[in-house]
């Protein structure tokens, strides 16, 4: 299966403003468009070089990424691309055998196995004063690196059912970094979503539940408080007002804020979603349409 994938995945180089960084990738159709993290081509100056498993090379063009997701699109031009199968992040469960593909520290055509540790774990990363990324992720104890951002998580079968993103460490310097066997990638069908997005029209819509999230700290009993809620908005429409407590979002629990932005991001704009939620001594129930913001 591993022989069958690899054809796929990439190594993706590009130059900065602060010198170079190197990741992962892969081709998403045949006609060239593959997909990366947003992080790994983030600040680059003109295009990336995309190094393929036999260790040709082509230059592509960076056709869009958008930070807040961590997901961007290249371009080459090559024939007889290779494009992955994908697989559905919805249909994968805790204790699937999955793969990770990639260059951790530059090592191309590396492949390394696990479990799926987790669902919808959230993940909140993102450097100091720039964009804040969250994730409703999956987590896996395959090992990951630096390097293996934007490769493929392949399930048992070959699809790809993530987009490798972020690790946790017990270093305190990103730098040195390393597997303590907890990563986390992009579910598939969001980060696909994404990309057709970035492809049709150059940026990626971004989901919004149309209410503002207080910020300070873990209510008690859970959930995430609504601070204020946009007029018009898919809250708003839905009947949810400003001082509710979201604790539950299609049946998965929101302990917090983040909880609640992850997840919203997870689903496209247009989605149904039910919503349970605390007013006051009560506890309720409401169908929400999801929307892309204005922006």
């Amino acid at each position: 299966m591993a022989e069958r994938v690899a054809p796929s995945v990439v190594t993706v180089r590009a130059a900065t403003r602060g010198g170079s960084s190197i990741g992962s990738g892969f081709v998403a159709t045949a006609d060239g468009y593959v997909i990366t993290n947003d992080h790994v081509v983030e600040g680059a100056s003109g295009g990336a070089t995309v190094v393929f498993n036999d260790g040709s090379t082509a230059s592509g063009s960076i056709v869009g990424h958008d930070a807040e997701s961590d997901i961007a699109v290249i371009k080459v031009s090559r024939p007889n691309l290779v494009p992955v199968e994908f697989g559905d992040s919805e249909a994968i469960a805790v204790g699937d055998p999955v793969l990770a593909f990639g260059s951790p520290l530059a090592l191309a055509n590396t492949v390394t196995a696990g479990i799926v540790s987790a669902l919808d774990r959230t993940i909140q990363s993102g450097e100091p004063g720039g964009q804040v990324r969250y994730y409703a992720a999956i987590q896996t104890d395959a090992a990951v690196n630096q390097g293996n951002s934007g490769g493929p998580l392949v399930d048992g079968g070959g699809r790809v059912v993530g987009v490798n993103s972020v690790i946790k460490s017990l270093a305190a310097d990103e730098q040195q970094a390393g597997n303590i066997g907890l990563a986390f990638a992009i579910p598939i069908n969001q980060a696909k979503r994404v990309a057709q997005d970035i492809i049709d029209t150059g940026k990626a819509r971004r989901t919004v539940i149309g209410a503002q999230i207080d910020g300070n700290g873990r209510n008690p009993g859970g959930g995430a408080r609504l601070s204020a809620v946009d007029a018009g908005g898919p809250a708003a429409a839905a009947g949810l007002r400003a001082g509710d407590v979201v604790t539950k979002l299609d049946g998965r629990p929101v302990e917090e804020g983040t909880d609640l932005i992850a997840l919203v991001r997870k689903y496209a704009p247009g989605a149904v979603v039910t919503i349970e939620y605390r007013r006051g001594n009560s506890r309720e129930t409401a169908s929400v349409t999801l929307a892309a913001d204005a922006k």
